[in-house]
Parts: structure tokens; C-alpha cells; sequence
């Protein structure tokens, strides 16, 4: 295979010679950052952790959990890896199960909804780029969401989270 001579890669945002001693660990037994009868959710890679370049969240989702309804996002991406169990994705046309190893790339304004329909918890990885300021919406979804309304609505517009079911 051949490859050409110039590549498009991004303007470099490091300046230095010699590199930094900045990198970031996490351990896998770090208890989830949210958890719910539901499910909970780990905090891998926050938006402000990551400068905005991308948002990375474990999601654990018990059986039978809703998950979300179909939406679209106007100003990031997001992106699904199956780690275990089963996950039921809506891509736009059509709802594809999803099993270790899938993976699902949504685009800005692209539809897209998830739920765990199986009788099995499952996990995955979730990805939103660039990174947003999620964990806010994550931590009070459940809560807004009881009260529902146009508060539900401001907060989902607030979040970039646009539900067919409120336009």
C-alpha cells in the first residue's frame, strides 16, 4: 500500500521540545462516578480532564433499562463500543443489536437512541467528541426528567440533547 507523501494531520497544539509529564490514570476498581438501580456510569475521560477534545464514559446498564430515546446532538459526535451483554441501537432507520466488540458511530445531527432490552446487564463505552460537559446532564437527567416539561426541555437544549419528542 502506498501512502502519500503529505498527511493531514491536525495544527500541532504542543510546543515544547521535549514533552511533558501529564498523562492521567485510572484504575479499573475505581467505583462508578453515578450509580442508579439502573445502571451506574464511570467517569474515564471528562471534558475537563481532556481540555474539550473528548468525553469517554463507561456506561453499565442493568436489564431491561430504557436507556435513551431517539435524539441527536448538534454539536458533537457520540460513539458506542459494546464491552459485554447486549445493547439494542437505533441508527437513524433501524434498531441492531449490538454485542461485544460493535461498535456505532454517530455524527452531529445524526438520530440515535439505545436501550437495554435483554434480561442481562450490559456495558460499554461511550465517546462524545469534542468533548462536552456531560457529567451534569448525567447526574440530573433522572431527576429533571420526573418533573418533565419545559424544564426537561431547557435542560436537554441546555445539554445538546434534542428529543424528537420535544421539537
Amino acid at each position: 500500500m502506498s501512502y502519500p507523501e503529505r498527511l493531514d494531520y491536525p495544527e500541532a497544539r504542543y510546543h515544547g521540545d521535549r514533552g511533558e509529564v501529564n498523562a492521567v490514570f485510572r484504575r479499573a476498581d475505581r467505583p462508578p462516578d453515578i450509580s442508579s438501580p439502573g445502571g451506574s456510569t464511570h467517569y474515564l475521560a471528562t471534558h475537563e480532564s481532556t481540555g474539550g477534545e473528548f468525553g469517554l464514559y463507561r456506561v453499565e446498564l442493568g436489564a431491561r433499562s430504557a436507556g435513551a430515546r431517539t435524539h441527536f446532538h448538534r454539536a458533537m459526535s457520540e460513539s458506542f463500543y459494546i464491552l459485554s451483554g447486549e445493547l439494542e441501537l437505533y441508527d437513524g432507520e433501524r434498531w441492531v443489536t449490538g454485542r461485544a466488540g460493535d461498535f456505532l458511530y454517530v455524527p452531529a445531527g445524526g438520530l440515535h437512541a439505545f436501550r437495554n432490552a435483554s434480561a442481562e446487564p450490559m456495558s460499554m463505552l461511550m465517546l462524545f467528541s469534542p468533548g462536552a460537559p456531560r457529567e451534569e446532564y448525567f447526574e440530573r437527567v433522572a431527576e429533571v426528567a420526573r418533573r418533565g416539561g419545559e424544564e426537561l426541555r431547557r435542560f436537554r437544549v441546555r445539554h445538546d440533547s434534542y428529543f424528537l419528542e420535544d421539537l
